[in-house]
Parts: C-alpha cells; sequence; structure tokens
C-alpha cells in the first residue's frame, strides 16, 4: 500500500515508517497539516494514517477537507486524545478507525491488515486475472511472467485503476529514473498485455476502468 503518515513528533513518525516499510508499505510523510494537502496534489494514496494535534491544520479538519473534495481514501487517527467526544468527532469527519498514543507499531500494523489488505481481491481487466497478495498474473487463463521491474508498474497502476499514478512515483520503481526508460518499460508492458496505459500529459500514467 501507499501510505501517507501525518506526524509531527520526529521520532515517532521515523519509527513508523521504517515499521511500515519493513511490512512491504510505501510511506510519504507529513509533519503539518498543509504538507498533507501538497502531497495528495501530487500522488495517490491506498491509506491516511493521521494525527490530530499538528502544527497549521489539525487532524480534523485536514480529513473533513479531504472529504470535502471527494477523496475517499480510508484513513486510521493516531493521537493522544483519549475522550470520547474526540473519538466521535474523528470517526464523523470519516475516519475509518482511532488508534490511541502509545501505542505498539504492531497493533497499527494488524488494524491495517485486517481492515484494508483483506480488500485486496483478484482483480479482473479485461482478459487479464491478477491477484495483488501472491502477484500472480493470468491472461487468458495462462500465467504470464513480468520482469520484476515490469510487475511493480504494472501492480502500481492496476490496482489504483481509474487513478493518475505520477510520473515520479512511477520512475522510483526503475533501477535507473528517469523518463525515458519509463516510457520503454510502459510500452513493452502495453504490447505484452495488451492493454491500454493512458498517458495524462503533465500528470502521470493510468489505467482506465472498462
Amino acid at each position: 500500500m501507499k501510505i501517507l503518515l501525518l506526524e509531527d513528533d520526529h521520532i515517532l513518525c521515523e519509527s513508523l515508517t521504517e515499521y511500515l516499510e519493513l511490512e512491504g508499505h510505501s510511506v510519504d510523510r507529513a509533519h503539518r497539516g498543509e504538507e498533507v494537502f501538497d502531497l495528495t496534489f501530487d500522488h495517490n494514496y491506498d491509506l491516511y494514517i493521521l494525527d490530530i494535534n499538528v502544527p497549521d491544520i489539525n487532524g480534523f479538519d485536514v480529513l473533513k477537507e479531504l472529504k470535502e473534495s471527494g477523496d475517499e481514501t480510508p484513513a486510521i487517527y493516531i493521537t493522544a486524545l483519549t475522550d470520547t467526544s474526540s473519538i466521535s468527532k474523528g470517526f464523523s469527519m470519516g475516519a475509518e478507525d482511532y488508534i490511541k498514543k502509545p501505542f505498539d507499531p504492531e497493533e497499527l500494523v494488524i488494524r491495517i491488515k485486517n481492515h484494508y489488505l483483506k480488500k485486496d481481491k483478484k482483480i479482473v481487466y479485461e482478459n487479464l486475472t491478477y491477484d495483488p497478495n501472491t502477484r500472480l498474473l493470468q491472461k487468458d487463463g495462462k500465467t504470464v511472467g513480468l520482469g520484476e521491474i515490469q510487475m511493480k508498474l504494472f501492480h502500481t497502476l492496476i490496482t489504483r485503476t481509474d487513478k493518475i499514478v505520477n510520473s515520479y512515483e512511477l520512475m522510483e520503481l526503475l533501477e535507473q529514473p528517469n523518463a525515458n526508460a519509463l516510457r520503454v518499460n510502459l510500452a513493452k508492458l502495453k504490447n505484452k498485455l495488451g492493454i491500454e496505459i493512458k498517458n495524462i500529459r503533465g500528470q502521470g500514467y493510468m489505467i482506465e476502468k472498462i
């Protein structure tokens, strides 16, 4: 999963990032509320993890503005606030879970697995069937072998169908990140699988829903 973590405690933020990355997730960090809007403008995320008492704009209002803009990305609050009214407010803003500080990072990982990863069922797209958990890809019922780089590109795009994935994020998946190498790899992927990968000029690439 690609996760946006909002936490103004730099030590805790670094610790949670390392833990989540060890679990295979990609994490972008923000220490101030306003930074979230800059990051969500440039990237699409699978999950928000938001502290509440942060500079600029608190976590409640961050999620409220995101939801009002049509962003349906699920969110988990992590906070030292423990009163019932704060918990109630968090859920009313659209959060799907709430973890009270201090907590064991393993608890956060367990909640992510239970709430979100179990939803990763097989994806059927045209004549392709893809299991995001095992990364088994089949075309017309036959297993398709992709190289490591092309599999990473395909996984990132197909699990975010109908969402624009920023070019820079895709380039980070390459051994030698550059725009030409990205175009070459995507062209090979398109030819091998027979699917359309749309270039959104100045923004990135996407696989549109069918």
